[in-house]
């Protein structure tokens, strides 16, 4: 068996014939890279800690490819493994890694797989080079406004990683890319100690997954790492010092500049805004005099403060890798949100009601909220450990009134009692979930609205304690809205 080279640079296309290799987690990555390590002739053994109908049926498939599965066992090593091969989800202090650890093993996750698995595009002797983001908020909407910008340069590419296509899949498809736009997660990247993209943005730091990371400082060094080694741009957050921090503790190739991106005229290496059009003075000839003008703040959709942010990252990476300015304009055009992202599912009466289902935490709360007045704000769920005062202060000028919901509701009503105390507060009833609990408080909410406001539900914590997913919080929402127009 060839030496797959497990902690030095990465190799191109390792040798994993015969390799036996443990991976954790029997979900959509692990299956995922449990597949594509078999058939790459590696002996795969799959551990997870759960257990039930759904994980046999997904174990049962595997075990029929010849993939043993170890279900109800996430913390054992089996023995003789060479290498372990996460999905992100697991944290790092997980007895599986201690023992890894403990016995010399390397852990990747399947960022770091698609890295080592990237085959030489025809005719370039290269791999496709990957565009890469992450921020606590806005990955998934930039890295599509990304791809879609490369699509209008004719480029053949896809929004992959935490989003989309499977990273994996991306990088052994048939038909090989010509660029990738790649989200990742912290979790990702903290797994990911080969990743070398060829630019990245850091949109935003907040608070965050700080249950996993075990500190904010240790977040911030996860989301960190996706600069390492770039080549062309590094693109960070002018309105975020921590994200040029980043940039600056980063260890890039040579040539490789930091390019800013703020919704202010811009200055000479950056990207912002001049009388409603977004412009480029980082990629263009003697930047200290001129500018190229990449489109307009109308066209992007939604035109939301955060939103024309995400928009000028995306088009500082497309910049970054050559794209000419008329394609960033056409692919902003073209691009069409995912639903739950500030999503106007209707207007009832004068009133505008909103599905921004996807803020799940106080950042991405902050953003939806700075973009309407005068607001009812549908808000709570599960928290995460999270803390509402800034958030509350920051928005209680634009409240008309706010309707409280879920397990945690209560660490949100103690900031509104502190912070804007004048802003009527109705607590929805406890107990109910799905949509009969969605159905009373929009009613709820179309009660405490007037004419003009914007009925927002935009919770800044999750939603399993009432709903399945953030999905299905924003469909019950806009079902319920529906329901009142027709009422």
């Amino acid at each position: 068996m060839t030496d797959p080279d497990l902690t030095g640079p990465a190799p191109a296309n390792p040798d994993f014939e015969g390799l036996p290799v443990a991976v954790a987690g029997l979900g959509v990555s692990g299956i995922s890279a449990a597949r594509v390590l078999h058939g790459l002739g590696a002996r795969v053994t799959v551990v997870d800690g759960g257990s039930g109908p759904g994980l046999a049926a997904r174990a049962a498939e595997l075990e029929a490819l010849g993939v043993t599965v170890r279900l109800g066992d996430g913390a054992s090593l089996p023995e003789g493994t060479e290498l372990v091969v996460t999905s992100p989800g697991w944290a790092p202090d997980s007895p599986l890694f201690a023992a890894a650890a403990a016995a010399g093993v390397p852990v990747w996750g399947d960022v770091e797989l698609a890295w080592r698995l990237r085959r030489p595009l025809p005719g370039t002797g290269e791999p496709a080079p990957w565009l890469a983001v992450t921020g606590t908020n806005g990955k998934t909407t930039t890295v599509q406004m990304l791809a879609s910008i490369l699509t209008a340069a004719g480029k053949r590419t896809a929004a992959v990683g935490n989003v989309g296509v499977s990273v994996l899949d991306a990088v052994l498809a048939e038909e090989p890319y010509d660029v990738l736009a790649v989200e990742l997660s912290s979790y990702q990247l903290h797994w990911a100690p080969s990743l070398r993209p060829y630019s990245a943005a850091v949109l935003n730091l907040a608070p965050d997954h700080l249950d996993w990371h075990g500190s904010m400082e240790a977040y911030a060094a996860d989301k960190g790492r996706i600069y390492e080694g770039n080549v062309v741009a590094c693109v960070y957050n002018l309105a975020d010092p921590a994200t040029e921090a980043l940039v600056r503790e980063a260890d890039v190739e040579e040539g490789c500049r930091a390019i800013g991106f703020g919704l202010g005229a811009p200055g000479p290496s950056n990207f912002g805004v001049v009388d409603g059009l977004l412009v480029d003075r980082a990629f263009v000839e003697d930047r200290a005099k001129n500018a190229a003008e990449l489109g307009a703040v109308s066209d992007v959709n939604p035109p939301a403060p955060h939103n024309i942010a995400n928009a000028l990252a995306a088009a500082a990476l497309a910049r970054a890798y050559g794209v000419e300015p008329k394609a960033v304009r056409e692919g902003l055009r073209a691009f069409r949100p995912d639903a739950h992202r500030i999503a106007e599912v209707g207007v009832v009466r004068e009133v505008t009601y909103v599905d921004d289902s996807k803020a799940t935490n106080t950042h991405a709360a902050a953003a939806s909220l700075a973009a309407y007045r005068p607001i009812v704000w549908i808000a709570g769920g599960l928290a995460k450990g999270a803390t509402f005062d800034d958030l509350v202060q920051g928005a209680a000028e634009r409240l008309r009134a706010v309707v409280l919901i879920g397990q945690d509701r209560a660490v949100i009503r103690e900031a509104l009692e502190r912070h804007a105390p004048d802003v009527p507060v109705i607590e929805a009833a406890e107990g109910q979930t799905g949509a009969v609990a969605m159905a009373e408080i929009v009613r709820t909410a179309e009660s405490l609205a007037r004419s003009g406001d914007t009925v927002l539900l935009a919770p800044a914590c999750a939603s399993m304690d009432m709903f399945t997913n953030y999905g299905e919080r924003g469909d019950l929402f806009a079902a319920a809205v529906r329901e009142l127009a027709g009422a």
